[in-house]
């Protein structure tokens, strides 16, 4: 397994690998938590998609999907802001340059690899790690996220406790809460799983001549 950042897709591994994240996305927040989103040929999408997102993914040797999320730009539209402001206090978002909203959280708990942390899959290790190590490279100090009391509780398990800026409040079937994240080479080597792998940091032309 490992960890990759995708934005503009460079080639058809990458256009096939956000393909099926979106289908991950499908399976787990509207087949396994019955959200309501939008789901179309079997792929969930929403308008943030349109925003030039860059995704993280956790890969596995056969190019499966085991876990995604979303980051954009946190003084952009954002779903903290825009769908999920009745979080915030005032309903406003204080957000600022070096902070990036992660969205879309996922991972495919049947297909991780074993082996666990504190009771936490390594493939969640494993993106918490690719998501730090991302926000590090492009100079992030702060995730803005949106998130349940139960994943709350992983991440405090883990040593990354959620920071609320707001109270928690019942939307749907969950009970949510937002709050930020902070980034730091120390939390970056304090999340992650043995023998983490990315590609990050490796560059493209790298990547193209398969030299990892």
């Amino acid at each position: 397994m490992h960890i990759m950042a995708i934005a503009t897709p460079r080639n058809a591994v990458e256009e096939k690998l956000l393909e099926d994240h979106h289908k991950l996305r499908a399976r787990v927040f509207s087949g396994r938590l019955g959200w309501d989103v939008d789901v179309d040929g079997g792929k969930e999408r929403d308008v943030f998609d349109d925003l030039g997102p860059t995704y993280i993914l956790a890969v596995s040797k056969q190019d499966r999907v085991l876990g995604c999320a979303r980051l954009l730009p946190a003084v952009g539209p954002t779903m903290v802001g825009d769908v999920f402001s009745s979080l915030l206090p005032d309903g406003n978002l204080r957000s600022h340059d070096t902070m990036i909203e992660s969205s879309r959280f996922c991972v495919d708990t049947s297909q991780e690899a074993t082996g666990r942390s504190s009771g936490v899959h390594q493939a969640t290790l494993a993106m918490f790690a690719g998501i730090v190590e991302w926000c590090l490279l492009k100079g992030y100090t702060e995730i803005v996220t949106v998130t349940d009391l139960r994943f709350e509780r992983i991440l405090s398990r883990v040593g990354w406790p959620l920071e609320r800026i707001g109270p928690a409040r019942k939307i749907g079937t969950t009970t949510a809460v937002a709050g930020i994240l902070p980034v730091s080479s120390l939390i970056f080597e304090r999340l992650q799983p043995a023998n983490y792998s990315s590609t990050i940091n490796v560059s493209p032309q790298c990547i193209r001549r398969n030299c990892l």
